[in-house]
């Protein structure tokens, strides 16, 4: 009689993968950390960004969310270590964690890909397998972005219009500042959705490791991007209403 396989016993994962594979999947999951902080080191020669005006708690709500600059010479180019937070907070901060609950939640719900399953074992199992591409991701888009000094932060307007905001949302979505003060298409974050998310077919089930489903993956990553910066857009301003909080900013006070 065949014995019985437990669920927490299969683990699905791609049989023999190529030795290339698996040096290619740790060279980019372990030497990316450590070229985004010798880069930034090198790279960013520049004096910190002042510290924050506000007191209160370290992980205020509003602690990590920059004003957009009224010109270049306001903007503080991002340190090693602010560029390393970055990578913290965007791959295991709560928003990314509770981002991955719902996307894992959904796929769990709708059985994609089949070959996890639709049970708890699968939502595991495709909770970490997002966890894994946007650790990478984040890994590249600060690690090379170091090298040519490009901001990975999202920067909030101040006493803006809806649609103001929103085309802010959008233009920083596909376009980041670099040290000069001014705004350049973000090639690092480019490089990072569109490399992870193929690199990412030599470890995915075999359902889901193919061009199709990679390029669905980058504009899933560019969605999810736009939404991570309507976050840090609308957000704040939300969370004052509700706790009856004062407007930090001045009346008079804009965005170019």
């Amino acid at each position: 009689m065949r014995k019985k396989e437990s669920p927490l016993t299969k683990i699905v994962i791609r049989p023999s993968l190529p030795i290339w594979a698996r040096v290619l999947r740790s060279a980019t999951l372990y030497c990316f950390l450590p070229l985004m902080l010798l880069a930034s080191t090198t790279a960013q020669n520049t004096a910190p960004a002042p510290p924050l005006q506000e007191t209160g708690d370290l992980y205020n709500l509003e602690h990590y969310i920059h004003v957009v600059p009224r010109d270049p010479s306001e903007y503080h180019p991002i340190s090693a270590e602010n560029r390393f937070g970055w990578f913290v907070r965007s791959t295991v901060g709560p928003r990314s964690l509770v981002a991955g609950l719902f996307s894992s939640g959904i796929g769990t719900a709708l059985d994609s890909p089949s070959e996890y399953g639709p049970h708890w074992v699968g939502f595991g199992q495709r909770y970490g397998m997002r966890l894994t591409g946007i650790s990478t991701g984040n890994a590249m888009e600060a690690g090379i972005g170091a090298i040519w000094s490009e901001d990975p932060r999202y920067f909030h307007t101040v006493h803006d219009t809806f649609g103001d905001r929103v085309k802010n949302v959008l233009d920083l979505t596909f376009r980041a500042y670099h040290r000069d003060g001014e705004r350049h298409p973000a090639y690092a974050r480019y490089i990072a959705i569109f490399g992870n998310n193929f690199l990412s077919n030599t470890w995915r089930v075999q359902s889901e490791a193919d061009t199709e489903h990679a390029l669905i993956r980058t504009a899933e990553g560019f969605g999810g991007r736009a939404l991570s910066d309507a976050f840090s857009e609308f957000v704040p301003q939300v969370w004052r209403k509700v706790t009856h909080k004062p407007d930090r900013y001045p009346p008079d006070a804009h965005n170019p």
